[in-house]
């Protein structure tokens, strides 16, 4: 029997299997997805495990309607053709969604390119699907076109655009968390969408309408002697492996954040154990020196009584900064308007240098007390180099909130920094805050054009 004979002989049976894989990729997808993961990879997966579910439905779809023909009425049959191809062109449109909102952030200006799948899918609705499905007389014929129409227009951009959304996110936010092999399997993911793509799309159903297509499914198969679906299992194979590994990272991104927050714990407990002991042992013993002092001023001379007072405040300034160090009471204010909380830097800022702001009060979100924090120590770092060492006479300090994340950016108009100039301690202090929350951190400067420093922070839904 040849490998040709064997395919057609099991079709169904393949057919099957095919959707079988795609099904436990989809639910695999589903059931591992993290709604309290900072990555955009974890707001993205519905899409994908749509796609997978989507795609197996459709191959069923392909064994369960022969069989209809044979067993039941046809006079109902073209329901079951009109819901095939919807199905069809809805999943490659999950993908293509999925590969948009993996490219996020947008620009304000490109916000509309999210709609892009929607819009692609409508034309391919009020087209081929419906417009065809009136003007072509023949079932099969009108089958045929929109599957070969949805197979090129929608599948190949969509698979493109996912490939690169998944490239994005391999380079911009799994890549700095250091876990090769996490990154060898985004890496392999990105091959397998790019392959369904290539055999999925461009070696679709051929139109009858014969527009000189010459990579199509039947070419393809008598050129190889194998089906592209063959092709396309591999790929799903690769995606069902690959994805099942990448989505340990949010078992790693779970523990890592529990592991923070067992630190800060033991760092809380040990400020409270030196605290305790500040307080009952050298701020007592302080209290008692000065006492003494006091007491001294009564048995000295009066000449000696300016010395004894100068003595006496020194204490009392030692008393206020050790009391500072102690933990005051706990503010109920659990949410900070960050502009609230920079503006009198900022203004203090503008004795030595031109601030021009940007900010839309309106959509910036409240931060817990720890983020405000963070990111106050941050801008005064960054304001405090441009004072520095830019030689700057101006500066920009935009403060923008869009699509689930915050970006910081500040930008001089001084020197820049030299590429052969050593990270100093303001630089590694900024890399370490934006470590601290989790956010992403560039800095891009040319000497002689300035220097901008963007900070990206996620911040989830329930903290706005």
């Amino acid at each position: 029997m040849t490998v040709t004979a064997f395919f057609e002989q099991h079709q169904f049976f393949l057919r099957f299997m095919y959707g079988l894989l795609y099904f436990s990729f989809g639910l695999s997808v589903f059931l591992h997805s993290r709604h309290h993961s900072r990555l955009i990879l974890a707001k993205s997966l519905p899409w994908l495990g749509w796609f997978g579910v989507l795609t197996a439905v459709y191959e069923w779809g392909k064994i369960y309607i022969p069989f209809y023909i044979q067993f039941r009425d046809q006079e109902n049959l073209f329901i079951f053709y009109l819901l095939h191809q919807l199905i069809f062109a809805l999943s490659l449109t999950f993908l293509f969604q999925f590969g948009i909102e993996l490219l996020r952030p947008f620009d304000v200006r490109f916000r509309f390119v999210r709609l892009v799948p929607t819009f692609i899918f409508s034309l391919w609705l009020f087209g081929p699907y419906i417009v065809g499905f009136s003007l072509i007389p023949d079932i099969n014929d009108w089958v045929s076109f929109t599957s070969g129409t949805a197979a090129r227009f929608i599948c190949i951009p969509a698979s493109v655009v996912a490939v690169s959304g998944l490239i994005h996110q391999q380079r911009r936010q799994i890549k700095p968390m250091k876990l090769p092999k996490i990154d060898a399997m985004t890496r392999w993911a990105a091959g397998a969408l790019a392959a369904y793509g290539f055999f999925g799309g461009i070696f679709g159903a051929s139109s009858f309408l014969n527009l000189g297509l010459v990579f199509t499914f039947d070419s393809f198969y008598k050129f190889v002697g194998l089906p592209p679906h063959l092709f396309l299992s591999i790929a799903g194979i690769i995606l069902l492996f690959s994805f099942t590994r990448i989505l340990e990272i949010f078992d790693i991104e779970t523990d890592v954040m529990i592991r923070n927050i067992e630190e800060m714990q033991v760092v809380a407990n040990e400020r409270e154990r030196m605290a305790r002991d500040l307080h009952d042992g050298a701020l007592q013993q302080v209290y008692a020196s000065g006492l003494m002092a006091q007491s001294l001023k009564r048995h000295v001379n009066s000449e000696n009584h300016e010395d004894v007072d100068r003595l006496v405040n020194a204490i009392n300034q030692a008393i206020t900064q050790l009391r500072g160090y102690l933990p005051q009471q706990k503010s109920d204010v659990t949410k900070v308007d960050l502009v609230g909380a920079i503006l009198p830097k900022i203004e203090e800022t503008r004795q030595y240098i031109q601030v021009k702001t940007h900010w839309d009060t309106q959509t910036l979100p409240l931060l817990s007390l720890d983020q405000a924090r963070h990111l106050t120590a941050f801008l005064n770092e960054a304001i405090s180099n441009t004072i520095r060492h830019s030689k700057a006479t101006e500066m920009e300090i935009s403060v923008q909130y869009r699509d689930n994340l915050l970006i910081i950016e500040i930008r001089d108009f001084g020197e820049g920094i030299s590429p052969a100039a050593e990270q100093g301690y303001g630089l590694r202090n900024m890399r370490e805050r934006a470590r601290l929350l989790g956010a992403e951190l560039n800095i891009e400067s040319n000497r002689g054009e300035g220097t901008m420093v963007r900070l990206e922070l996620s911040v989830p839904e329930e903290t706005k």
